[in-house]
């Protein structure tokens, strides 16, 4: 089964009418809910406008506009899903294709004498 990505939180921040930074929540899902194959998780991420890198240089993530100018595409396109896959094909893995094994205590055992 593919995973499924659904993006289900956008807030954005306003300065002069035009968002600045945007508060993005991807969900991610694999697996039949309900069966023990389905895992899920949420990838949270704040984007910036721009941001200052430590050697003094700008980074624009994005151009400023109005909450009503934005596409469903357009933040989906801010989120780092690239990465975002490679941790939940991880976690996936972990925690439904080979999950740890737990140690099983024997309530019976008998102290030798």
């Amino acid at each position: 089964m593919a995973i499924k990505k659904t993006l289900i939180g956008a807030v954005p921040s306003v300065l002069d009418d035009k968002v600045v930074v945007w508060n993005l929540t991807m969900k991610y899902e694999e697996g039949t809910e309900g069966q023990a194959d389905y895992y899920t998780n949420d990838k949270p991420v704040t984007v910036y406008a721009t941001e200052k890198n430590p050697d003094g240089s700008t980074t624009t993530n994005f151009t400023p506009k109005a909450e009503a100018d934005w596409t469903k595409s357009e933040l989906e396109a801010l989120c780092p899903t690239a990465k975002w896959d490679e941790v939940f094909a991880s976690q996936y893995d972990s925690v439904i294709t080979n999950p740890p094994k737990e140690p099983v205590p024997d309530n019976s055992y008998v102290i030798p004498s």
